[in-house]
């Protein structure tokens, strides 16, 4: 017997990005299912879709007003939101709303893909949080608070780990300055703080602290962690 296709719900109003999806990754173990506006893609959330594509400009539901609907009917569906280039005020409210990740029009299939195995990914590990996280020569063990970098052991300050724990519980990952600064401090902390600890992280786990491997910087939105390999 063959494993069943993985749904994926594409919700984007021009045809020919929908088709260009349904003929990638219809190859690549995905069954897909089409919604050419909100009012559609709402509708197939009773097919209970293992992950949405969602492009923010619709020609019927604003694409915000859309992503908070689909979160108060489904709050773990991963979604991978599909932008206009330089859109950054929109990818940050896009992921602060609750999506995982984002991707820029034009994009590869390629690096569609990757994002949406993290995605994937990251939703299987939400409620079973792996005890020990690896990428690379990183290794972070969430049960005995060790992090090592190939067989160096790594001496974090609280708010160093609290800020690597938080990355590994979410790699792969985009993670809004305003999500870590909610989760480390408050909402109201500025922002520099974050990349102070961001930068004393770097000089401790990366090789290279200005060219990281590891923590990774999405500009003028976030960071992310590289995902577990």
């Amino acid at each position: 017997m063959s494993a069943p296709l993985i749904k994926v719900l594409v919700i984007d109003d021009e045809p020919p990005i929908r088709k260009l999806l349904r003929m990638g990754l219809s190859t690549q173990g995905y069954e897909i299912l089409e919604a050419p506006n909100g009012k559609t893609g709402l509708e197939l959330l009773a097919e209970d879709p293992a992950l949405i594509i969602l492009d923010l400009g619709l020609p019927d539901i604003q694409g915000h007003d859309l992503l908070r609907m689909i979160r108060g009917r489904n709050d773990s569906v991963p979604i991978v939101v599909l932008s206009s280039r330089g859109d950054e005020a929109g990818k940050v409210q896009a992921l602060d709303l609750g999506a995982d990740d984002y991707l820029t029009k034009p994009f590869g299939m390629d690096e569609l893909l990757a994002r949406m195995r993290a995605a994937l990914r990251h939703q299987l590990q939400v409620h079973g949080e792996r005890p020990v996280f690896r990428s690379g020569d990183l290794s972070v063990d969430l049960v005995r608070r060790i992090v090592k970098v190939g067989e160096r052991e790594v001496k974090l300050s609280p708010k160093e780990y609290d800020l690597l724990r938080v990355m590994v519980q979410h790699a792969g990952k985009v993670l809004t300055h305003r999500l870590l600064l909610k989760e480390l401090w408050d909402e109201m902390t500025d922002a520099q703080y974050l990349r102070v600890y961001v930068r004393q992280l770097r000089q401790k786990i990366e090789t290279d602290p200005e060219r990281p491997q590891f923590v990774l910087t999405e500009t003028g939105i976030g960071y992310r962690l590289r995902a577990q390999d």
